[in-house]
């Protein structure tokens, strides 16, 4: 008698949203950005990502901010967002440093975002998501990280992913920015990251200065990071022993120094230790870098309201 097998599909990973929320602080104008009401109900950027995260399929969104901005933040966003998807709440803290390290005196702000991904260590345990908590990246980039993410081997370290956005797609009308200009390679894997700064359109190009202060001009078609990274839990432990070496190498008594995600991610890469896939979006970012920067957001949601994207209320 002939058996009938059933070949069972391979079950999809758990995924989760980490939102970087702990510059909430970031003030122009009196107000902070973060906090701006966007949306045709009062929304905030963050909504629009969790609405399309949600959508993407991501199971979870864990939210790194501070304690002194705990009360509020839950007041503002996170009491609404619970009833939506599970949630969860860390805390990036001057104090979270490994054994041997204090704080100096005088230091006043976070570490930086690598040491804001690594306070998630003891409550993220599967593939998650990284991204800015006043970016909106739009709805085709949560959907590919997650298919990525879902459909990761977790037995093998180091397989990682970021949402590469069009250089075009993501400057400002209201003065220059500061992005992360990608070198990839023929099969779409990234190569390096390069911090390049004071970016503006110019014709049909763009104009920016290196980290060496030289000047770089750029293809409007230019892959750039908007920090979207799609990461594995095994990356914990990297972070873990980046930030001992880069506070023993002297950043533990600097002021400023501030510990970087995507430094960290380059080092791995240089030393042949991750691959990072870029997962091309032709969606338009947008932000509010400077406070003119507003009206144009108001107004692309507004158009994304009327095309059917988003209903009138999240």
């Amino acid at each position: 008698m002939e058996q009938n097998i059933r070949i069972k599909e391979k079950e999809m990973n758990k995924t989760a949203l980490v939102i970087m929320a702990a510059g909430m602080g970031s003030r122009y104008g009196g107000g902070i950005k973060q906090l701006d009401k966007v949306g045709p109900s009062g929304e905030i950027i963050m909504d629009y990502s969790i609405y399309d995260a949600k959508a993407a399929g991501f199971d979870r969104v864990v939210f790194v901010t501070r304690k002194d901005l705990e009360k509020d933040f839950r007041e503002i966003i996170g009491n609404r967002v619970e009833k939506k998807i599970e949630t969860d709440y860390v805390f990036q803290e001057l104090d979270d440093l490994p054994d041997g390290f204090t704080c100096p005196a005088g230091r006043t702000k976070p570490w930086g975002t690598g040491q804001a991904v690594l306070a998630c260590r003891d409550r993220v345990t599967e593939p998650f998501m990284i991204i800015n908590a006043d970016d909106y990246y739009g709805r085709e980039a949560f959907v590919k990280v997650h298919d990525f993410l879902a459909n990761a081997d977790l037995t093998k370290q180091g397989r990682y992913c970021m949402a590469g956005f069009v250089l075009g797609n993501t400057l400002s009308d209201n003065g220059a920015v500061t992005r992360g200009v990608c070198r990839v390679d023929g099969n779409g894997y990234l190569v390096d990251v390069e911090e390049t700064f004071g970016i503006e359109r110019k014709g049909n190009t763009a104009v920016g200065r290196s980290e060496a202060g030289e000047a770089v001009e750029l293809p409007l078609d230019s892959a750039v990071s908007m920090s979207m990274w799609g990461v594995t839990p095994e990356f914990f432990e990297e972070l873990k022993a980046g930030f001992a070496k880069f506070l023993a190498g002297g950043a533990a008594n600097d002021l400023k120094a501030e510990y970087l995600l995507p430094k960290v991610i380059a080092g791995m890469l240089k030393e042949k230790r991750a691959s990072v896939e870029v997962l091309r979006t032709n969606g338009k970012w947008f932000g509010v870098t400077y406070q003119e920067d507003k009206e144009a957001v108001v107004k692309a949601i507004r158009e994304l309201v009327d095309a059917g994207v988003y209903p009138e209320k999240l």
